[in-house]
C-alpha cells in the first residue's frame, strides 16, 4: 500500500470514529445509542429516527485551566428582589386579535413558537405583523429559509407592504443568521421556518431533530441574551401536531396554532401555551385578496346564515380563553344504507359525539342505534371546550324528531353519563353575549342559575337532566 493510499485510508477511519449513529425519538426528543420499539421516556411507539451526529471540539471535556477560564466567565445567581423589569413591556403587532392571543402583545425577549397546515396563512399573519411592528419604529429581521428575497418581496407588495425597518434575509445557515444580528439589531426576529435552518457544525440534515433541538436552542438564547422578541414557524405533520420533537414546544414562551380549512375563509389562531397570558385563547381571522383581517365580532358574522326553521340546526354558546363565542352547531339524522351506521363529527371530538349518543339512547330513549349521524360546527371552527354537549344533543334530536328549534334560543352545558346537565365556566359572559346579539332565551345548567345576576332582556330556562331540556327546547314544555 502507498504512502498516499495508507494515508486517506487514515483520514476515513479518523472521520468515522468522529461521527456516530445516534437514534432521536421524535415525541420527547430522547437520545439513544440504539432502536427501541417503544420510547422509554414518553412512551410512544416507533417514534425512534437514526442521525449521524459528528464530534466537536465542544464536545470534549472541560478541564483545567480552560474549566477555571468557564468559570470565571459563567452567569451567576442573584437575589429575586435586585431583579427588574417592565410590567408593561409589551410590543402591539398591530393586530388587536393577535395581541389578545398573545395576552398582550409581544413580549420583550420572548420566542413564539406559529404552527399550522402548509398555505393556512402563517406566513401572511407573520409579514403582516412584521410590517406593523416595522412602521412603529422598531427594526425587523425577516428570515426565510424556503423564499428567495424577490417572493418575499412579491408576497409583501401584494399585501402592500412598504417599510424602511424591515429587513429580508434568504438564508438557513445558523452561523450566517447569528452573524447578521449584530449588524441589524433587531427588535423583532421572524423565522420561517425552523424545520429549513440547519448549523454546520452538526452533520445531519436541516428538517432532522437534532437540527430543530439545536435551532430553537440558538433562537431561545438570542431572545433571551440580546432581549430579542422571536417568532419561528414551524410545519405540522398529517396528524396535525409540530413536525420535530416534542420538546420543542417545551422550549419556547409561547405555542400559537393556526386552525381552520383551507377552502374555508375564516382562521383561527389558538394560544395553547402562553407564559405570558392566557391558554387557549382565541383568535378569528378572515382571509382575503389583502392578507388576513381581524374579526372583531365573529359571533355576528358566524352564525348569520344560521337557516329558519329548519331541523337539526342550533345556536350553542361556548368560552374560548376569555372569549364568549356563539356559533352553529348543526346535525343531520337519517336511516344508515349500509349494516352499521355512519357517524361523521367536523369541529367537535368525534369521541365525545359518540359518548353522548350512547346517553341519547340510554337516558332519553331515542332510538337512533340504526341511523347515520353527521355533525358540523359551521365556519370550520374546531371546539373542545364541554359546554357544546348540551347543543350536540340538541341538534341530533332536533334532526332525529324533525322539529326546528326556535331561532331565538341558545343553549350551553356539559352532559354527564346519566343525562344530568353540569354547570358551565363564565355563565355570564355566555349570557351578556347572547343579550348582545338579540337571543332572548337561553338554557343553562340549573347549577348555574343562581350566579346569574342580570336576566334583564333574556329568558333564562334552567334544566337538571337531558329529557328536561329536549322537552324544553323541542316540545315547548317548560317542567
Amino acid at each position: 500500500m502507498s504512502g498516499m493510499a495508507a494515508l486517506l485510508l487514515y483520514k476515513e477511519k479518523s472521520m468515522a470514529a468522529k461521527e456516530k449513529q445516534i437514534f432521536f425519538c421524535k415525541e420527547c426528543g430522547y437520545e439513544s445509542v440504539k432502536w427501541f420499539g417503544q420510547c422509554p421516556a414518553c412512551k410512544e411507539w416507533n417514534t425512534f429516527v437514526e442521525e449521524p451526529v459528528s464530534k466537536t471540539k465542544s464536545a470534549k471535556g472541560i478541564a483545567g485551566t480552560s474549566q477555571r477560564a468557564v468559570a470565571s466567565s459563567a452567569p451567576v445567581p442573584v437575589e429575586i428582589n435586585s431583579v427588574s423589569f417592565e410590567e408593561n413591556d409589551r410590543t402591539s403587532t398591530g393586530i388587536a386579535e393577535l395581541d389578545r392571543v398573545l395576552g398582550g402583545g409581544i413580549v420583550a425577549g420572548s420566542l413564539v413558537l406559529v404552527g399550522g397546515d402548509p398555505g393556512i396563512g402563517k406566513s401572511t399573519l407573520l409579514i403582516q405583523v412584521s410590517s406593523n411592528v416595522a412602521n412603529s419604529g422598531k427594526k425587523v429581521l425577516y428570515i426565510s429559509g424556503e423564499e428567495s428575497e424577490s417572493q418575499i418581496k412579491m408576497r409583501a407588495q401584494r399585501l402592500g407592504i412598504n417599510s424602511d425597518n424591515l429587513y429580508i434575509f434568504a438564508e438557513n445557515n445558523l452561523s450566517l443568521i447569528e452573524a447578521q444580528l449584530d449588524n441589524i439589531k433587531p427588535d423583532l426576529i421572524i423565522l420561517d421556518s425552523i424545520q429549513t435552518v440547519y448549523s454546520p457544525e452538526i452533520s445531519s440534515a436541516p428538517g432532522t431533530v437534532s437540527q430543530i433541538k439545536e435551532g430553537t436552542s440558538k433562537f431561545m438564547k438570542i431572545s433571551k441574551k440580546m432581549g430579542i422578541s422571536t417568532f419561528i414557524v414551524g410545519h405540522v405533520t398529517k396528524e396535525g401536531s409540530l413536525a420535530g420533537p416534542k420538546l420543542l414546544e417545551h422550549m419556547v414562551d409561547t405555542v400559537l396554532y393556526f386552525e381552520g380549512e383551507r377552502y374555508n375563509t375564516y382562521r383561527l389562531v389558538r394560544a395553547v401555551k402562553n407564559r405570558f397570558g392566557s391558554t387557549n385563547e382565541l383568535g378569528v381571522f378572515e382571509m382575503r385578496d389583502l392578507g388576513l383581517v381581524e374579526l372583531e365580532n365573529p359571533s355576528k358574522i358566524l352564525i348569520s346564515e344560521k337557516p329558519k326553521d329548519v331541523a337539526g340546526s342550533v345556536i350553542i354558546s361556548t368560552v374560548e380563553g376569555t372569549r364568549p363565542m356563539l356559533l352553529e352547531m348543526q346535525a343531520l339524522v337519517s336511516p344508515t344504507s349500509y349494516g352499521i351506521p355512519k357517524r361523521t363529527a367536523t369541529g367537535v371530538d368525534y369521541n365525545r359525539v359518540g359518548m353522548l349518543l350512547a346517553v341519547l339512547e340510554k337516558r332519553v330513549g331515542l332510538q337512533i342505534q340504526n341511523q347515520d349521524v353527521y355533525l358540523n360546527i359551521v365556519g370550520g371552527i374546531k371546539i373542545n371546550e364541554p359546554s357544546i354537549d348540551l347543543g350536540i344533543v340538541i341538534a341530533i334530536a332536533s334532526s332525529f324528531r324533525n322539529v326546528a328549534v326556535d331561532e331565538t334560543i341558545a343553549v350551553t352545558g356539559e352532559v354527564g353519563l346519566t343525562g344530568e346537565v353540569r354547570a358551565v365556566s363564565f355563565i355570564e359572559k355566555r349570557i351578556a353575549e347572547c343579550k348582545k346579539l338579540g337571543f332572548t332565551k337561553i338554557v343553562i345548567p340549573r347549577n348555574n342559575y343562581e350566579a346569574v345576576k342580570d336576566t334583564k332582556g333574556i329568558e333564562i330556562w334552567p334544566v337538571d337532566n337531558l329529557r328536561q331540556a329536549i322537552n324544553i327546547v323541542l316540545g315547548g314544555n317548560k317542567e
